[in-house]
């Protein structure tokens, strides 16, 4: 089903808690359903599908269909990717969209990983039930070992240096400052991520992602709710998924599932990365974003590292502005699920909303990516192609 010029993104919210304190799951989803639908100018009465993930608490979407009180759902999709998810049910809200299922999506993620004490877990999924499988990187919840050894063989296969990681979360840095709810606010330069401790080689505190409670939502909708709508129009015009995974030892982990991800969503926008200046990318760690720039095409296999130093991604001094809302890196990482923020901060962008000092100018055409679960393993790609009309 192709959905170019067939369902817009009418709403977003996020929200600005980092901390959850006595707040539910559910509460947390609620909070971010109604303030997405309030962006849009949309009640819970106009809702006729709703998506969600594992975060989810109790049954999905059934407990959080009669938590959240909808009464008029055609359309429900629980879809559970990891940090990718939200991308794909944008994908999936658009397809339903243009078969004529539904017209107004409403999509949720919330959790509260701190205040449950679980570390890097991802609520709602069962690691005790996954496959005992050969090959496997890391620990359960320990995540940064997998990035490290993709890490380590891009440096090998490459040469991309420790100082080129450090670039991207510089970047970053420089972006939050202006967030006034990122948990970490302060510029930090290439010295400061290269002198923070050591977590597993090479990967230091600093290339990681912060670790934070809190959600978002979006609410996609068809073009004649749209029409109707005051915000910006913001339309959905490629999208694309993948999976890769171990197959039993033979993996090459220089590349993800987003080379093809990318090249799908492209296609269907049908448009290049020189239309793209500014792009929303998965951060759950620096090396992260280096990987997605090379399979999304912003630059040759192995010259990301090069790509991504002297600034290249701060908005307004290179060619390509990422995250210009601190991102993962220093913002807003809920639940280890880091989609669902891409999509809002590329939505801003989109809208002409990002904060002024970091506004693109030329923000007719934006990306948004994300990975699920592990590069150095099984993996889901998510990439949407938005543009502003």
């Amino acid at each position: 089903m192709k959905i170019k010029d067939k369902a817009y993104i009418a709403g977003i919210y996020e929200h600005p808690v980092r901390r959850a304190g006595e707040r539910s799951t559910a509460q947390l989803h609620a909070d971010v359903a109604l303030g997405a639908l309030g962006d849009a100018g949309l009640t819970l009465d106009d809702v006729d599908a709703y998506f969600c993930g594992a975060d989810a608490p109790g049954l999905g979407g059934l407990t959080m269909a009669e938590y959240l009180g909808l009464h008029n759902l055609k359309y429900m999709d629980t879809t559970e990717t990891g940090g990718s998810s939200y991308l794909l049910h944008v994908r999936h809200a658009a397809q339903a969209i243009a078969a004529g299922y539904c017209q107004v999506a409403l999509i949720t993620m919330a959790d509260r990983p701190l205040a449950n004490k679980q570390g890097t877990a991802l609520s709602g999924v069962d690691r005790s039930s996954m496959p005992d499988l050969p090959f496997a990187a890391g620990v359960p919840g320990v995540p940064v070992y997998g990035y490290a050894m993709v890490a380590r063989r891009h440096m090998y296969e490459f040469g991309t240096t420790p100082e080129q990681l450090a670039w991207v979360k510089v970047a970053a840095s420089h972006h939050a400052q202006y967030n006034p709810h990122a948990l970490r606010q302060e510029v930090v330069t290439v010295e400061d991520v290269l002198q923070s401790p050591m977590v597993a080689d090479p990967l230091h505190r600093l290339d990681c992602c912060v670790m934070t409670d809190g959600g978002g939502a979006i609410v996609v909708v068809s073009p004649e709710v749209a029409a109707g709508l005051k915000q910006p129009k913001v339309k959905v015009i490629g999208t694309g998924e993948a999976t890769k995974h171990r197959d039993g030892g033979f993996m090459d982990i220089s590349y993800s599932a987003g080379k093809w991800s990318g090249e799908r969503a492209f296609a269907e926008a049908g448009i290049s990365v020189d239309d793209i200046y500014y792009a929303s990318l998965y951060d759950s760690f620096t090396i992260t974003v280096i990987m997605q720039l090379e399979d999304l095409g912003f630059c040759r296999k192995g010259e990301g590292g090069k790509f991504v130093q002297d600034g290249n991604l701060i908005s307004g001094q290179g060619r390509l502005a990422f995250n210009t809302d601190g991102g993962g890196l220093c913002s807003n990482h809920p639940g280890n699920k880091g989609g669902m923020t891409k999509l809002l901060e590329a939505v801003r962008q989109c809208r002409g909303q990002a904060h002024p000092l970091l506004q693109v100018k030329n923000h007719e055409f934006v990306l948004a990516h994300a990975t699920g679960a592990m590069m150095s393993s099984y993996h889901s790609a998510g990439t949407i192609i938005l543009q502003a009309e």
